[in-house]
């Protein structure tokens, strides 16, 4: 399933998408700055120029093993002639490629692999290009951060197993209910809690009852990895015997001396 985004460039909205890790932006849209009434006749001009063609067969032939080299060839033999006219799907299914893709129905319109986009912008408009180049690279900055954020927050939950699984051994007793055996566990995760972010999980939700999920799901990038450290070090304090009370002060002057350390190093790459 592809995953599509909506990017603002001079005004003008600009979609793209990223199907099988591959990004595409809509074309259709960035011929809108030429032409707001009929975007596909500005695509179909840039289409029946000799230098278009060529470089679309150049990067075909790069990227695309399935590609089609003798329709090709006749595609570059009569572009430019008046009479020669070549949409998007023409072109794709023609060739096999696989630079341009043209969608029907909601998502309508002809999308273009990155490379071939910057260059369409080019020709409509130089200073667009530009501009899109850069809230383009802005928009996979943003990703990469999620992405990141998403890696860390699935650390903390492969360490939360790790520490419920110290506390199962040493702190449940044999044969307690479930019930039971629940409130320990969250007894145990309101020790990180209070140790990293000053309150339990009913505090925050008493203090946030508009927000889904828990504290843990609006944590900075610094916070789960502070938390991911925390949780192995409780499971080896729990083993360790160490008393609840006497674990909570440790575990929170350990958290106060990483984020520290996290965010001084945070301030740092933003000043280079």
């Amino acid at each position: 399933m592809a995953k599509r985004n909506i990017i603002t460039v001079k005004d003008t909205s600009i979609r793209t998408m990223s199907k099988d890790g591959v990004d595409y932006i809509c074309i259709t849209d960035i011929a809108k700055q030429r032409n707001p009434v009929d975007p596909n006749g500005v695509i179909a001009n840039w289409m029946r120029n000799r230098n278009t063609i060529e470089y679309l067969g150049l990067w075909e032939t790069l990227y695309n093993q399935n590609f089609n080299p003798l329709e090709f060839e006749g595609f570059r033999r009569n572009a430019g002639l008046n009479a020669f006219t070549l949409s998007p799907t023409q072109w794709i299914t023609a060739t096999n490629a696989i630079g341009l893709i043209s969608q029907a129905g909601r998502y309508g319109g002809t999308y273009a692999i990155s490379d071939i986009a910057f260059k369409f912008a080019n020709w409509v408009s130089v200073e667009f290009e530009l501009y899109l180049v850069k809230e383009f690279q802005r928009l996979k900055a943003e990703e990469q951060k999620a992405i990141g954020w998403s890696a860390k927050r699935e650390l903390s939950k492969i360490n939360y197993h790790i520490h419920t699984d110290a506390v199962r051994a040493n702190l449940i007793p044999a044969e307690v209910d479930a019930y039971h055996s629940s409130l320990i566990y969250a007894e145990e995760a309101d020790v990180l809690n209070v140790a990293l972010f000053g309150m339990t999980a009913k505090e925050w939700r008493d203090a946030n009852p508009d927000k889904k999920g828990n504290m843990r799901d609006y944590a900075t990038i610094n916070q789960l990895i502070c938390l991911s450290n925390l949780e192995n070090l409780n499971a080896v304090f729990i083993g360790d015997g160490i008393p609840q009370r006497e674990r909570l002060k440790r575990l929170n002057q350990i958290a106060i001396k990483q984020m520290s350390v996290l965010e001084e190093v945070e301030n740092r790459k933003l000043l280079k």
